[in-house]
């Protein structure tokens, strides 16, 4: 009897896996047959990467919910969803809309890299031509496997496509540690196979699972192979074709963002869409309501940053600049963010974010929708950060570790060619004082970009930067529960073996 894939005719190889177990698959295809050449294995894996520039994975629902999450971006406009304000305040519960959507997507992602494994395996080609393809669905598992435990904790882990409907109702949990060791292992096999170089940062190369090993094991505070897999990237930088842009601002230019060697991966939109396909809502989300700028409509005052982040960034930071917009253009006058709810009730007195509304090239849609941003997963920088970072727990004072963190900030005195004196180089500091001035350095360095949540749950900072002297006061936050997120009700109501759901939930 023939093996079938269950196939949505919307999103090319997206599987259904064990989320919408009561939907009728609209399309079949038989896996015998269907692979037939290292091409086929490539057209499967670009469907996890087109399901990744969707609606319910990082055009909205995943990367939303990061950003507010974090002490650095809050709800402005009060009267937007409630499912997106629980993220806020740390009122989640497990039947929120946010989960419920990026759930399924993330498992269609992963179940396109499991069905593009099983057809490399089926395949009678040399492993030396094959490999270095089916490398990238390791490679998209482990990412995506990668979210889901620093999410959720114990979550349920394929490995292999779901060809029966019946067997994923009998999938079970299984221990985080065991979900981090099989990332481990789809990353080491995307590191021996994967190539040197990439044409284009959406397709990771050897750099990007050697970045994302180090990460990971910087997740575990496995501080050692950290520092080993960072320092042997920075090592390898010629070989590998990455670099710092010379200009922080660059890195935020959407049309020209192809042209840069420092994001080793990135979800990349192309400025069209079809459907939910495409559609990048964070230009929109992000911007200033009734903002004449760029010509996009506005944005909608949804996510913003907390008026301390703008009191507390040094002024003197170039990165504050590029990252923040405190100004906006009304009814053709320019005025200043403590004026923007003047324009629109819907905006707050603070600064917005830049990053994403100040040249978001091409959209398909108004509010800068559907835009040509490459979002980056994981940049240069970061990698010198984690080597820094690590290096300072296993071997405190070292210069080597100072010099990972001075040549970001050196990177950041270069103000579009005109050279500043801040941020100054770091040196002498304790190892406590240190590891510190990192964590703020990654704060600033990687501004909304949707890292701060994952630094605040392993760091356990949560008390610190949701209390009265944090950022952003947040008394619902609560440390027992909130540094995971309840799985969704409607997966458990559908296969029981998931239960019980995380504390609290």
């Amino acid at each position: 009897m023939k093996n079938y894939i269950y196939i949505s005719v919307l999103a090319l190889f997206s599987i259904q896996a064990c989320s919408d177990l009561e939907e009728t698959p609209v399309s079949l295809i038989p896996t015998e047959g269907f692979f037939n050449s290292v091409i086929d294995v490539q057209t499967t894996i670009n469907g996890a990467y087109g399901n990744m520039a969707e609606e319910a994975f990082w055009g909205r629902k995943l990367s939303l919910p990061l950003m507010l999450r974090s002490d650095m971006v809050g709800i402005g406009d009060v009267g937007t969803s409630s499912r997106r304000i629980d993220h806020d305040n740390f009122t989640v519960t497990s039947d929120n809309g946010m989960i419920t959507a990026f759930w399924p997507r993330i498992h269609q992602i992963i179940a396109a890299a499991n069905l593009a494994i099983a057809g490399a395996g089926s395949l009678d080609v040399a492993p030396e031509q094959v490999n270095p393809v089916v490398a990238q669905a390791y490679f998209v598992r482990a990412y995506s496997y990668f979210h889901m435990v620093r999410l959720f904790g114990d979550v349920p882990y394929l490995d292999t496509p779901i060809t029966n409907l019946e067997d994923a109702r009998t999938v079970v949990k299984i221990p985080e540690e065991e979900v981090y060791s099989n990332i481990i292992r789809d990353l080491e096999f995307a590191k021996q196979w994967l190539p040197n170089t990439q044409e284009v940062s959406g397709l990771p190369s050897k750099a990007t699972a050697m970045s994302y090993l180090a990460l990971v094991y910087l997740t575990m505070e496995n501080y050692q192979e950290a520092y080993q897999e960072a320092k042997a990237v920075i090592d390898n930088e010629s070989t590998f074709g990455i670099s710092l842009a010379s200009d922080f601002a660059e890195l935020f230019d959407a049309p020209n963002q192809s042209n840069l060697n420092e994001v080793l991966f990135s979800i990349d939109f192309n400025g069209f869409r079809s459907g939910n396909f495409g559609q990048d809502f964070t230009p929109a989300l992000t911007g200033i309501r009734a903002n004449e700028v760029g010509g996009i409509g506005g944005g909608w005052s949804v996510a913003v940053p907390s008026i301390e982040v703008f009191n507390r960034w040094d002024g003197r930071d170039y990165r504050k600049r590029v990252s923040l917009d405190t100004t906006g253009v009304f009814s053709g006058q320019v005025d200043t963010f403590e004026n923007f709810p003047t324009y629109d009730a819907r905006n707050i007195a603070s600064a917005y974010i830049a990053k994403y509304t100040r040249s978001p090239g091409r959209t398909s849609n108004g509010n800068g929708r559907g835009s040509e941003h490459n979002y980056a997963q994981m940049r240069y920088a970061e990698v010198l950060l984690i080597a820094a970072e690590a290096l300072n727990e296993v071997n405190p004072g070292t210069t080597e570790a100072d010099a990972y963190v001075n040549r970001v900030r050196a990177r950041a005195r270069n103000q579009a060619g005109v050279l500043s004196n801040f941020p100054e180089d770091v040196s002498g500091l304790s190892q406590s004082e240190f590891r510190t001035m990192v964590l703020e350095e990654r704060r600033w360095e990687l501004a909304f970009e949707f890292k701060r949540w994952y630094d605040i749950k392993r760091r356990r900072l949560g008390d610190d930067a949701f209390g009265p002297n944090g950022f952003e006061q947040r008394p619902n936050f609560t440390a027992s529960r909130d540094y995971l997120l309840p799985l969704p009700n409607d997966e458990l109501q559908r296969n029981p073996n998931l239960l019980p759901n995380n504390t609290g939930y």
